[in-house]
């Protein structure tokens, strides 16, 4: 599974993993993937240079990358100034607060215990707290940075530049992808429907070839319902160089979802127990359908708020429900893909079966084109 672009960043496979969790970034990039740490979640510049640090340790000097969400499109004061946190929470609505008290009480869901921090508060979504996690990532040595919300200012990808790193951008549409293209983006990454987490409405079968027409000849990476050799040698017979795969990690031995119950719903669920929902962030994000997002989608509610308000506003009923396991409540971003994760393994035990998927679909095409070999 070698493209020109796995050739030049050093890596076995063109296999780009991202994950929330340190240790399976590392397992990626140790297995011969490129193992991408998801920033969002650290709310202290301390936290993310110590899971550096650690990744540092646990990567035997092999190649790694780090995402930030920077949205395009972001709440700002009348007179355009910087806001923070607590100006953005002042601009959430009593009305939505009261829904998501009334959702917790008909669970019954617990509160944190007294002195007990509400966890995630989502506020890596909001620019400023990016740029701290950026003041802190330049100082590794990491070979991509890739935003999973548009372009990164201007700015920003200069300074990753400089650095001699690498930057990718997720992309929904052509459209997309043709303005990363025109700010200075490296890679784009072209996520379809089925994806985990935020995607646009088009499907990757037919995202993927607009996507690498629409920015030739920067190398594209295919993300969305990807999960097994196969997809990923179709991916390449798109014309990408390489594929995106994120969901496909939470149910692996190395991830530290801490819980036993979201785990087992990972594992019993099918692709179409998945649904596109704002309720985690305010933008629509592909996740578990639960009653918690069949509450915000229902039309007689408030509705979600924009982002960053949405993700400030449910942050602590999410540490909630997560903290006590509440299971009607209970769920996480992830793609279509859900329906082939149905056991527990080890990140090298994936890689394996992604590669022996390979060679069976590489095989397939050959015997097809009359090429096989005696």
């Amino acid at each position: 599974m070698q493209t020109e672009l796995s050739n030049a960043l050093g890596v076995e496979h063109a296999v780009f993993g991202f994950t929330p969790f340190p240790a399976v970034a590392a397992a990626i990039t140790r297995a011969g993937g490129f193992g991408v740490l998801g920033a969002v979640r650290y709310t202290a510049p301390g936290e993310l240079a110590r899971d550096l640090d650690w990744m540092q340790e646990h990567t035997d000097g092999l190649p790694y990358g780090l995402d930030v969400v920077m949205p395009a499109k972001k709440v700002e004061a009348p007179d355009k100034q910087t806001l923070t946190e607590a100006d953005v929470e002042a601009m959430i609505p009593e009305e939505h607060r009261r829904f998501v008290t009334e959702i917790l009480d008909k669970y019954h869901v617990p509160q944190l215990a007294e002195g007990e921090a509400s966890g995630w508060r989502i506020t890596g979504w909001m620019e400023q707290v990016a740029r701290t996690q950026l003041d802190v990532a330049f100082d590794y040595p990491i070979k991509l940075l890739a935003n999973a919300l548009g372009s990164p200012p201007p700015d920003v990808v200069r300074r990753a530049h400089d650095h001699g790193i690498l930057v990718a951008a997720l992309a929904g549409s052509p459209r997309h992808a043709r303005h990363h293209k025109a700010a200075g983006i490296d890679i784009v990454v072209a996520q379809g429907y089925e994806a985990g987490g935020h995607t646009g409405e088009i499907a990757t079968m037919v995202l993927t070839p607009e996507v690498v027409a629409a920015v030739d000849p920067l190398p594209v990476l295919a993300a969305g319902g990807i999960g097994t050799g196969e997809q990923i040698a179709a991916g390449l017979a798109l014309g990408a160089q390489g594929v995106w795969l994120g969901s496909l990690w939470l149910t692996t031995e190395e991830a530290e979802l801490h819980s036993r119950r979201l785990t087992a719903k990972l594992l019993a669920a099918g692709p179409g127990d998945t649904v596109r929902s704002r309720a985690l962030t305010g933008k629509p994000a592909r996740q578990l359908r639960t009653d918690w997002t069949d509450a915000w989608d229902d039309p007689s509610g408030p509705g979600p708020l924009p982002m960053p308000l949405q993700g400030l506003l449910v942050a602590e009923a999410n540490s909630r429900i997560q903290r006590h396991e509440v299971e009607p409540l209970l769920g996480t971003p992830v793609g279509q893909i859900v329906g082939r994760m149905t056991s527990e393994r080890s990140v090298q035990a994936v890689f394996d079966d992604l590669t022996r998927g390979f060679e069976r679909a590489i095989d397939r095409i050959n015997r097809i084109a009359g090429r096989s070999q005696p």
